[in-house]
């Protein structure tokens, strides 16, 4: 799943906005597709790796200003190598996922990079899937190699600016995308307005592709006190749960409903995003002259 950007020249022969798959009608099977070539390489990180991981997309910006860069990514996705599943494959957090989502469903996957999470989806049955990244090179490989699965497209497009038209999708779902769009953010608690606008912008347009009852899901390292901000904004029209998977290193899956109030938690929670949000102070450490027995002499 891949970060947003501005709009690229598309590849030759690839639509800029294809019409919304249709699903498969109900008692129908789907059509047969075949496994891509090469096989989708499902990338499963060690439990160091997945720490290294959440390090990596907090460093310093000088290192992770490369993930908002399309010609980085176009560059990765051009060079051998498995496909990239972060956060775990689908097998992670099924139950999580399969829970919200009905086999006729429409999904729209955000940067959906080389990830082998929409095959995996159609193989269970959900076959009316558009994925979209804003490089080229992504998008014109993933449609090579699923050419054979009638019913999910694949197209270039900037998630800012989402070219469907309003209530398209029942499910938008995103997997690390916009942890992308954040790399340059050195402070958690204080994140620049550049950024929760770029964010306000995605989710606005995830909001008005959703229909009434529809669900984004989003997928990611961020904590609730870090993320649930972004999320809790009134006119996106929907309400908020979180979920955790994961064992050594735990990962949140968040659930929007439109049309549904947010609590007055999530609420509150929402006017701070625009308010500096400074984190107290770290508690005093002892002296090196102190030690524990000083603590009991304190008369409360």
């Amino acid at each position: 799943m891949r970060p947003t950007g501005r709009f690229h020249p598309r590849p030759q022969g690839l639509p800029i906005s294809p019409p919304v798959p249709s699903p498969t009608p109900a008692g129908v099977s789907p059509a047969p597709c075949a496994a891509p070539t090469p096989s989708p390489r499902l990338y499963r990180p060690t439990p160091a790796g997945l720490r290294s991981l959440a390090a990596e997309m907090q460093a310093p910006p000088g290192s992770n200003a490369l993930y908002s860069s399309v010609r980085f990514w176009d560059g990765r996705y051009g060079a051998d190598g498995p496909p990239r599943d972060w956060f775990g494959g689908l097998s992670s957090f099924s139950g999580l996922l399969e829970a919200q989502l009905r086999t006729e469903d429409r999904l729209l996957v955000l940067g959906c990079g080389d990830s082998s999470l929409s095959y995996d989806l159609f193989q269970k049955g959900y076959t009316s899937i558009t994925n979209i990244d804003y490089s080229p090179v992504c998008i014109e490989a993933m449609s090579r190699q699923h050419a054979d699965c009638h019913g999910m497209a694949w197209t270039v497009m900037d998630a800012r600016a989402l070219a469907f038209p309003n209530e398209s999708f029942d499910v938008v779902l995103e997997k690390g995308t916009l942890d992308a769009m954040m790399v340059e953010e050195r402070d958690p608690w204080n994140v620049s307005p550049q950024t929760a606008e770029l964010l306000d912008k995605v989710l606005k347009e995830v909001s008005r592709v959703l229909r009434p009852g529809g669900r984004f899901i989003s997928i990611t390292f961020a904590q609730p006190h870090f993320r649930k901000r972004h999320y809790a904004q009134p006119g996106y029209s929907w309400s908020i749960s979180c979920s955790t998977y994961g064992s050594d290193f735990h990962f949140f899956f968040y659930v929007m409903r439109k049309g549904e109030e947010l609590s007055a938690e999530d609420h509150e929670l929402g006017q701070k995003l625009w308010q500096p949000n400074i984190p107290p102070p770290p508690g005093r450490m002892l002296d090196a002259e102190e030690n524990e027995d000083y603590l009991n002499a304190i008369d409360l």
